[in-house]
């Protein structure tokens, strides 16, 4: 649920226990992280449990440092910061690329409509929320949601991710920040990635990042990065040549199809963007 200073705090039914992790973790270069599911000892003569082994992970983060996350939720807000189509769009890829599905919550609907942004995302096949403290039916449907998922909300500082689940949680009473003018983003709020066992479901609060961190350590290879905008799929395999980027090449369908209209400017825009970083990275590179 949460590790601080070498102690991890694991949860078993309706109790957590303190922990420490067997020295054998170090030596293989693998240590517990947030969302681990583990094997663990009683307490030993000092009172401590001991993790003697991590279970199987599904997927996992290296920053911020989670695993096993069934739904990344991504938040930005209408307003103070604007969106940012890029980062969100990495935060996406990044998510595909991990087997977590990519869920975006468009927040402060009550200071700026956020439909626009809204719109390009369903339009690329991700589920959608709307979300103002006041709009209670919207946050009844991401409640829903959530129900038996372990999910990770993510997203610029400032965008209102404490705030949000405050509404969603009202006993969770995170900390909350206030935009810096002067910076032009939150500050930093959350200050330890830990996760929350609520009401049917498990929720990570993750440090605020006011650059593309996510994206830093979760690098694509070039080849598997069209995989990862879901509404490229309809058209891989029908590009005149097969070892089409989608960037700029003749004959492609991913191009006919945003000349057509039926991918969003922005979203090819962040593709292309993202292809140029990791073009000249070999696979081997990425190991």
């Amino acid at each position: 649920m949460k590790s601080i200073g070498g102690f991890y705090y694991v949860r078993s039914g309706a109790k957590e226990f303190e922990c420490k992790a067997r020295g054998s973790f170090r030596k293989k270069g693998s240590s517990p992280v947030v969302g681990d599911r583990v094997v663990f000892s009683v307490p030993d003569d000092d009172g401590y449990c001991a993790i003697e082994e991590i279970l199987p992970r599904k997927n996992k983060l290296l920053r911020p440092a989670l695993c096993n996350i069934d739904a990344l939720v991504i938040v930005c807000s209408t307003v103070d910061p604007l969106p940012n189509f890029q980062v969100i769009d990495k935060m996406t890829a990044a998510a595909v690329n991990n087997r977590m599905e990519p869920v975006i919550v468009v927040s402060k609907n009550d200071i700026k409509n956020g439909d626009e942004v809204a719109r390009i995302y369903r339009s690329a096949g991700f589920e959608v929320f709307q979300c103002a403290p006041e709009d209670r039916e919207e946050t009844a449907r991401l409640l829903a949601f959530l129900q038996g998922k372990v999910t990770a909300f993510i997203g610029n500082s400032g965008v209102g991710k404490s705030t949000l689940l405050n509404s969603l949680f009202p006993t969770l009473s995170l900390r909350t920040g206030q935009i810096s003018e002067k910076l032009g983003r939150g500050r930093h709020t959350t200050r330890v990635v830990e996760l929350f066992a609520l009401e049917g479901c498990y929720v990570a609060d993750t440090p605020g990042f006011s650059t593309v961190d996510l994206q830093r350590y979760e690098i694509i290879d070039k080849n598997e990065l069209q995989y990862c905008f879901p509404e490229f799929e309809p058209y891989l395999g029908q590009c005149q040549f097969t070892s089409c980027a989608h960037v700029c090449e003749k004959g492609c369908a991913v191009l006919e199809a945003l000349r057509e209209g039926s991918i969003e400017p922005s979203r090819h825009d962040s593709y292309v963007a993202m292809y140029n970083e990791v073009k000249d990275i070999k696979h081997w590179q990425l190991k």
